[in-house]
């Protein structure tokens, strides 16, 4: 009974575990270690002993080696020819190696900490919070070169052949791009007719050509945008301010960082095919200089052409007067839609740029943009401009503040000159500009003389004493009004609002129908008035408080004191 219940518990569990592990063994085969075929390249000798395919690494280190040596005889076994005609794989091999070397070192930069240097391929590198992390690979992505206006994957997968050890081959995918990319970056005519010491290795990776054909491809870039901003500024008067030619030179530096940009890459492309270490740096510059030209070339010929139709002198729009109102709020209007516009041609350009793959390869971030890492990066840098330009598009939504409105901001009498993305330009009365943050000056309270009704009434305050008479300044006070033709309506006003121990204020109320000249005018009657109260003061009764300062005032000695 004992040696049947050691039985019963042992069948048991093996049920159990042909039950519940049976499937997770079945999820794990052979096929997802590698590619199987009947034969690999069975138009090729045998692959000699000198290469080592066991490893993606090795396998490319094996192709180089051999390829840089001359011996195509090895370095045609790291390719998979199985799409070739049995007949022509011998044949093509040769050059096909010869397609894929000009490759690798003009095009492909290859990152080797990021090629796995193990069997199964497996990224020891990757996070936790990768698909791939942890698990066996049979195809590495290495690059991907664009041909034709789509890009090509470069790949390197793991085969096994019928009775033979698994090998790391270029797929033939690759393979069969292959004479379309070697026509596309192999040697130009122009380094064919280069001599052979030209051709030798120089450095860092380059050719003797390379190191003298990059600074003369940048010089002959520089000459292009000289020659034409010379072009383009010819009978151009700067001392014009709109002149006929405004829409061309409102284009000049856009056109020209796009010839610069176009001759940079005719050379790059044509003229020298630049090894893959400069053309890691040439690639992304030609297609940033191209987005940016163009988004450029938008932005100042839009400019030009709303400068002819809007203007937006803030001296000339803060003038009062019939249709005034309308053309600052259209003046302000405009200029937001144009900020707005701006934003998402910025969006615009940066997605352009970001979709470009060999671009974000070249640039090593592709990893963070696919996280979204870069994304929160920009954003978190970026909030307080988002703010801004988010608050300066209320402003000229809500019109608060217009073109050329008159305010008094923080005690400063100014003019709205401007509205930007992230400040508010004010021309102070004494022409200085105030700079102003946008998210500063919506929290900050401000008074807006130009808005809705023009009739702003000013104050003028004078002290005087107990005896002074009033009725002669109230009598000046008026004339002045009269003879800066202001209506004698409720709006004019001659007060004593206070008065203490020391004498009575006076307030004096002073009209304007225009806020741009008003407080100006009330600064000369104030002047008139202290003028007029010197000369009552003299003539007759005392008008000004009879006290002096306390730091001048007499000791028990009768000697003066100062603080």
């Amino acid at each position: 009974m004992p040696g049947f219940h050691k039985l019963l518990l042992a069948a048991a569990a093996l049920l159990f575990a042909v039950t519940f592990h049976a499937p997770a063994m079945a999820q794990e085969t052979e096929s997802d270690y590698w590619f199987e075929t009947d034969n690999l390249n069975p138009g090729l000798p045998p692959a000699p002993d000198g290469i080592d395919r066991e490893t993606p690494r090795s396998s490319l280190e094996s192709f180089l080696n051999t390829a840089r040596e001359d011996n195509w005889d090895a370095a045609i076994h790291i390719l998979d020819l199985s799409d070739l005609p049995l007949a022509d794989q011998r044949a093509n091999a040769e050059d096909l190696a010869r397609d894929f070397l000009n490759l690798l070192e003009r095009k492909i930069v290859i990152d080797w900490y990021g090629v796995p240097d193990r069997p199964d391929g497996l990224d020891s590198r990757l996070s936790s919070d990768r698909a791939m992390a942890g698990k066996p690979q049979k195809s590495i992505l290495l690059w991907f070169v664009e041909v034709g206006g789509r890009p090509v994957p470069i790949r390197i997968n793991r085969i096994k052949a019928l009775g033979e050890e698994p090998v790391w081959v270029i797929s033939k995918q690759t393979v069969d791009h292959l004479p379309a990319l070697g026509a596309t970056y192999g040697p130009s005519k122009l380094e064919q007719m280069m001599p052979e010491p030209l051709r030798e290795p120089a450095f860092w990776g380059l050719r003797w050509w390379e190191v003298v054909g990059f600074p003369l491809g940048i010089l002959i870039t520089a000459f292009s945008g000289w020659l034409t901003y010379k072009l383009m500024s010819k009978g151009y008067n700067r001392n014009r301010r709109i002149a006929p030619e405004s829409l061309l030179v409102a284009t000049r530096g856009p056109i020209v960082l796009l010839v610069m940009t176009v001759v940079l890459s005719l050379i790059s492309n044509n003229l020298f095919i630049f090894s893959g270490r400069i053309e890691t740096v040439i690639s992304p510059l030609t297609v940033m200089g191209i987005v940016v030209a163009v988004l450029w070339l938008v932005v100042n010929a839009a400019d030009a052409i709303l400068s002819r139709l809007v203007t937006f002198d803030g001296a000339e729009l803060s003038a009062i007067g019939e249709g005034q109102e309308q053309r600052r709020s259209v003046a302000t209007k405009v200029s937001a839609v144009r900020r707005f516009m701006l934003v998402v041609i910025a969006v615009v350009g940066v997605g352009v740029v970001l979709n470009e793959a060999s671009v974000m390869q070249s640039l090593g971030i592709s990893l963070l943009a696919s996280a979204g890492t870069l994304t929160l990066l920009v954003a978190f840098a970026g909030r307080n401009i988002l703010s801004n330009i988010m608050a300066s598009l209320q402003i000229s939504l809500n019109q608060s503040a217009r073109i050329g409105d008159r305010i008094t901001y923080k005690g400063h009498v100014c003019s709205v000159e401007r509205i930007h993305f992230t400040f508010v330009q004010l021309r102070v009365w004494t022409g200085r500009r105030l700079i102003v943050p946008v998210s500063d000056f919506v929290d900050e309270p401000f008074e807006n003389w130009t808005m809705q009704d023009h009739l702003t009434t000013f104050e003028v305050v004078l002290r005087l004493s107990h005896r002074a008479d009033i009725t002669p300044l109230r009598k000046k006070y008026h004339e002045l009004l009269d003879e800066k033709g202001v209506p004698d309506n409720d709006d004019r006003s001659c007060l004593v609002t206070d008065h203490d121990m020391f004498g009575q204020t006076v307030l004096f109320l002073v009209p304007s129908e225009d806020p741009n000249t008003g407080w100006t005018f009330s600064c000369e009657m104030r002047e008139a008035l202290l003028r007029e109260a010197r000369k009552l003061d003299s003539e007759a009764e005392p008008l000004f408080p009879d006290s002096r300062p306390i730091e001048e005032a007499p000791d028990a000695s009768g000697t003066m004191q100062r603080g």
